[in-house]
């Protein structure tokens, strides 16, 4: 079944049925396991914390800290990247994607600016806030969801769609934050 429906995807991209399958299994996705790991206490707790450290950051400051994560993609000391993927909710978020079994290829979450706070592998650039899995989400608000196209990803290799979701706090009142996902349709 789940061969058929990733082929049936790319075959009849056009048809309302095949998106409509997979649309469907990726909402049940998000009702279920996103919002479990996006209500967890080590994932509200940091997405606040660096909420509150980012509070005073300027477009200019976040354009430096993207250019510095980028230029250490390719750097053998990588301080802002490692700094990252050692921390509580990184470590957390690998562990998520490990136990999925290949559902997920990436995890990384986002703090109200569009920066990484945590990722399950490092990403290609550290501000999202440019791009629709931030724009659509974080700056929709409460219960926002949005499913890119499928594609193959450039940090992960995988073939998959992103599964982004705005991330409210514990009480639901306000938007701190937001989550994209990797999903390996053929995994699902």
């Amino acid at each position: 079944m789940k061969k058929l429906l990733l082929v049936a995807f790319l075959l009849c991209s056009c048809s309302s049925q095949a998106e409509e399958a997979y649309t469907q299994a990726l909402n049940e996705l998000v009702s279920s396991k996103v919002a479990e790991i996006a209500k967890s206490s080590i994932l509200q707790s940091a997405v606040k914390a660096q909420n509150a450290k980012h509070a005073s950051l300027s477009q200019s400051d976040i354009d430096d800290l993207d250019k510095k994560w980028r230029a250490e993609n390719s750097a053998s000391d990588k301080p802002l990247i490692s700094a990252t993927l050692s921390n509580a909710l990184s470590k957390y978020l690998a562990q998520v994607k490990q136990e999925s079994e290949g559902v997920f290829t990436e995890i990384f979450v986002m703090d109200n600016k569009g920066l990484n706070v945590g990722q399950s592998d490092a990403t290609s650039d550290y501000w999202q806030g440019d791009e629709a899995k931030w724009q659509k989400t974080f700056s929709v608000g409460n219960g926002a969801v949005h499913i890119s196209d499928l594609s193959k990803d450039e940090s992960t290799q995988e073939i998959q769609v992103q599964l982004s979701v705005a991330v409210s706090d514990a009480g639901g009142n306000s938007v701190i934050g937001a989550i994209t996902l990797g999903v390996n349709l053929d995994n699902l």
